[in-house]
């Protein structure tokens, strides 16, 4: 497996497109003005404490305040309570909390009005960003995410990732823990810890412990509400939750971006730092790694797969409904229920790649095809449950239904992204489907059409003579390449009556 970043600097905004094996799976925007991402912590102040819904409302300088429940505001809220308080006076500078004596838990079961008022100040965390007409989902349990672990300040525990399977490397890595944690402080160890020695684990340990220093001292005289702890750029987010030995290519257009990540892979993964690499070429970025085709194909409500199959993406207030359909293609395997499992597990990839291109959450149905064997939907679920294991945001998986229905939950914490993918339609008023995403289509339906011909028939291409062009265009051209994979010459007609995205296939016989 080969993964590559690729990164795209603009003036206002930065594109971050991760590559599997030259495939498209994560599409990210970081722009300038996005002051409420994931991760970031503030210095709010506390509005309105509705006692009904057991939650408060919280201005962290957003126009629609932020939400916190009772539940999320951490068992240990009441020692972050007083360690605001001490550490807002300017004079308590013990930020490690070697000395701090703790507060009681507050109770599971309690109320928010017995822990907050109205007005005064609360550190909290951005847990799920300002979505539709939503403030922001808020935390007061804060946490400090590392590349092997997570700083819990106020807590004792150490807990290990349920993704590493191995029980012995769980409870090594426990034990180092427990070794290195400073008191005060929780630890969580991340997936990626998995065979670290303890002087990697503590060298992270410490850039966390730092980070949390310089956040306790910007507490001291500060006006709520104030951004008092950013989450790192998108950039080094991705590499610091995904970098790992597949990743072959680092490469941007920005100089400074190059330097910044360079410096940031010294600190994390000094051996790969020769991969960030600056794009020089006259073509653009994107276009270089065929990005740009890969987000007109991927992002609209079709989507096309392998063999002719195709998904129907639909999207609805409560969830997300996705089609599977299987095309006007021919059935080579041996039976009905053959041919839906193929379809099926192509799907289950294809739907694992979209649900993180898209950052799609909430509720996701998805309808396969109907099988009737029970071993042929349990490999479904498998292999689905192994296609979406890749994907860092958490998620859940149900096995199939008798109707052929899967149920997928997956966290929610970023609005949606969607990437607008017609066009103006150059022969009337109205929106077409891309060009790009055309000719995709035109090389499906050949497929398909070259197994229902006969061997003894030539094939005919009609089409608008500016596709009729392109597909002809240079020695190497795109019906060369036809030739070379089909074996068979299409002969292209340029059609003037026929409009701009409208092609037919034919079949001529070949004269005597």
């Amino acid at each position: 497996m080969k993964t590559e970043l690729i990164i795209r600097s603009n003036s206002s905004d930065i594109d971050f497109a991760l590559l599997r094996d030259g495939k498209l799976i994560e599409l990210n925007n970081e722009t300038t003005d996005n002051k409420f991402s994931v991760g970031d912590i503030f210095l709010a102040k506390i509005g309105k404490v509705l006692t009904g819904l057991n939650a408060s409302f919280v201005n962290v300088g957003y126009e629609k305040d932020g939400f916190l429940h009772y539940h999320d505001l951490g068992a240990q809220v009441n020692s972050l309570n007083k360690f605001i308080k001490k550490v807002s006076t300017g004079k308590y500078k013990e930020f490690t909390l070697k000395n701090f004596q703790k507060e009681n838990d507050i109770n599971k079961d309690g109320s928010i009005n017995e822990v907050l008022k109205t007005g005064q100040n609360l550190l909290v965390q951005i847990v799920k960003e300002p979505i539709s007409t939503k403030g922001p989902r808020l935390s007061s349990e804060l946490s400090i995410a590392g590349r092997f672990l997570v700083l819990v300040p106020f807590s004792n525990r150490v807990s290990v990732s349920q993704k590493i399977a191995d029980p012995k490397e769980k409870e090594r890595l426990k034990r180092l823990a427990k070794s290195i944690k400073p008191k005060g402080f929780g630890v969580i160890l991340r997936t990626v810890a998995e065979g670290k020695k303890v002087a990697e684990l503590d060298k992270d340990l410490q850039n966390s412990l730092d980070r949390w220093k310089t956040m306790c001292k910007r507490i001291a005289n500060t006006n709520t509400p104030t951004k008092i702890l950013s989450e790192l750029n998108r950039a080094s987010s991705i590499l610091r939750d995904v970098m790992n030995e597949s990743f072959t290519n680092i490469v941007t257009n920005d100089d400074s971006l190059k330097l910044e990540i360079k410096e940031y892979l010294q600190e994390i993964y000094p051996e790969k730092e020769n991969i960030v690499k600056l794009h020089r070429s006259q073509v653009p970025i994107f276009e270089k790694y065929g990005i740009e085709r890969q987000i007109k194909t991927s992002f609209g409500k079709t989507v096309s797969m392998s063999k002719g199959a195709y998904l129907v993406i639909e999207h609805t207030e409560a969830l997300h409904v996705i089609d599977v359909n299987s095309g006007n293609r021919s059935n080579k395997a041996g039976s009905q229920e053959e041919t839906a499992l193929e379809v099926n597990l192509i799907a289950a990839s294809e739907i694992a790649r979209q649900l993180q291109l898209r950052d799609m959450g909430g509720i996701i149905v998805v309808d396969f095809i109907d099988m009737h064997k029970s071993e042929n939907r349990n490999k479904l679920y498998q292999h689905l449950k192994e296609q979406m294991a890749l994907d860092r945001t958490k998620h859940k998986i149900l096995p199939p239904s008798k109707f052929g229905l899967i149920q997928i939950t997956r966290q929610r914490v970023r609005p949606e992204l969607s990437i607008k993918t017609t066009e103006d339609n150059p022969n009337k008023n109205g929106q077409v489907e891309a060009p790009i995403v055309l000719l995709d289509k035109i090389e499906a339906d050949l497929e398909k059409f070259m197994s229902n011909s006969k061997e003894n028939k030539k094939i005919q291409l009609h089409v608008h003579p500016f596709i009729a062009a392109y597909l002809t265009k240079g020695v190497n051209s795109i019906r060369f390449k036809w030739y070379l994979k089909h074996k068979k010459w299409i002969t292209i007609i340029p059609r003037d009556a026929y409009t701009y995205l409208y092609y037919r296939f034919k079949a001529v016989k070949n004269k005597a």
